[in-house]
């Protein structure tokens, strides 16, 4: 059974349209993968100049304020500017981090781009990809490969570490080995991301329409059977989740666009010494965070430093001052401390814990949205949907879906 979750137990992370904590840039359509399930077109406009890129963010700049900006695509290590765009970013005030797929990524760009100012990577790596010379048929076989770029990263230093992977119901149950991994790893794996498959089948029940005219995506978003049949929720997640860590409890989340107890955007932060989980961020925590960071910063908070991330005994502690929610934390920091006092010295981290659930669809058609979404891109000078991309490309215009009759 899914897990039974209330959103009103969480805090409702304050980011909105144009005060968030991540913008979405998209430098090129280009990639050298093929993820099973992709709805970016393989056969887009290719490579933006460095000029339409410094104009996206000017864009940004004028509309809307982030703590991070995602460079995505395509892979945007294809992309032949991506040097110069991470220093742009980090010269014009945001955190550039870098979504790929790990494939170009050697040391001698690592180096480049640690120079240029890159903040973090997030390597999307799950079994819908056919990488070349890697045989993994599972999520769990795939931690090698994630543990590969964890080190890498580590051995450059000061780089922030996050993994995601596209959870389909073939593979929901596959969860709780990247769970446990990266517990093991809490060291060097500062963030997981799970985002479910889009809704599987657009349409089965709906009728698309553009301007009152009906449509077809074609190829686009089709449903490959590596998708499955069914669409998971967030509670689909989560109940995998407990059952490699009994503790997991969120603190926080962004709801849908068509229902505020969707859960879209769905944040847990454990903190973990000595491989062993000690307990969960409560609300309380991370609504302090959030507004403090803002206070001081004017922006709110999406990622972490790495040596912030290693404070989990110091989180445990001040956060039990404040939420009693955090004192079985701290009494089992001080626990395994007791049991081996040599650990006093060792320091416990911060991990999180993200849960996407994409768009999915109401009985009437409502396309229940993430609701501030994060992702947010610049299409011809205008904020839009990252993941609907192709619909203004495809039509001009976003699609409807109506209940066929």
């Amino acid at each position: 059974m899914p897990a039974t979750l209330n959103h009103l137990n969480y805090y409702r992370l304050p980011w909105n349209y144009s005060d968030n904590g991540i913008s979405w840039l998209e430098p090129t359509t280009d990639c050298n993968l093929r993820c099973e399930g992709c709805y970016r077109d393989p056969s887009g406009p290719g490579h933006k100049t460095l000029e339409e890129v410094r104009a996206d963010l000017e864009v940004f700049k004028r509309l809307r304020k982030s703590d991070c900006m995602s460079i995505a695509g395509g892979d945007p290590l294809v992309y032949p500017h991506i040097v110069e765009t991470v220093r742009m970013i980090r010269e014009m005030g945001w955190k550039p981090v870098v979504n790929t797929n790990g494939l170009a990524l050697d040391k001698p760009m690592l180096k480049a781009l640690k120079e240029a100012g890159v903040f973090g990577f997030t390597f999307h790596i799950d079994t819908s990809q056919k990488r070349p010379k890697v045989k993994a048929t599972t999520e769990r076989e795939l931690n090698e490969l994630r543990l590969h770029f964890a080190r890498m990263l580590d051995e450059a230093g000061g780089i922030s570490c996050s993994f995601n992977a596209t959870i389909t119901d073939r593979t929901v149950r596959e969860i709780p080995d990247m769970v446990r991994w990266s517990q093991q790893h809490a060291d060097i794996v500062h963030t997981m991301v799970f985002i479910l498959f889009r809704s599987p089948d657009l349409t089965g029940e709906f009728d698309l329409v553009v301007n009152g005219e009906k449509v077809s995506f074609g190829e686009t978003y089709k449903n490959p059977e590596w998708g499955g049949q069914r669409p998971l929720m967030a509670a689909d997640a989560v109940e995998q989740i407990r059952g490699a860590d009994p503790l997991y409890e969120p603190c926080a989340y962004l709801n849908g666009t068509a229902r505020p107890d969707s859960l879209k955007w769905l944040l847990a932060n454990r903190i973990v010494h000595q491989g062993e989980v000690l307990g969960y961020m409560t609300p309380r925590i991370m609504e302090i965070i959030q507004t403090f960071t803002h206070l001081f910063t004017g922006t709110y908070l999406a990622y972490a430093t790495p040596k912030s991330t290693s404070r989990g005994k110091l989180t445990a502690t001040v956060g039990s001052l404040i939420s009693t929610g955090m004192w079985p934390t701290l009494y089992r920091l001080i626990k395994s401390i007791v049991k081996n006092p040599k650990s006093i010295v060792r320091p416990a981290y911060v991990q999180s814990m993200m849960i996407i659930q994409p768009v999915n669809f109401e009985p009437d058609g409502r396309q229940d949205m993430c609701d501030s979404c994060p992702d947010i891109t610049v299409h011809e000078g205008q904020l839009v949907w990252s993941c609907r991309l192709e619909e203004l490309n495809q039509f001009g215009a976003f699609v409807t879906t109506v209940p066929k009759k």
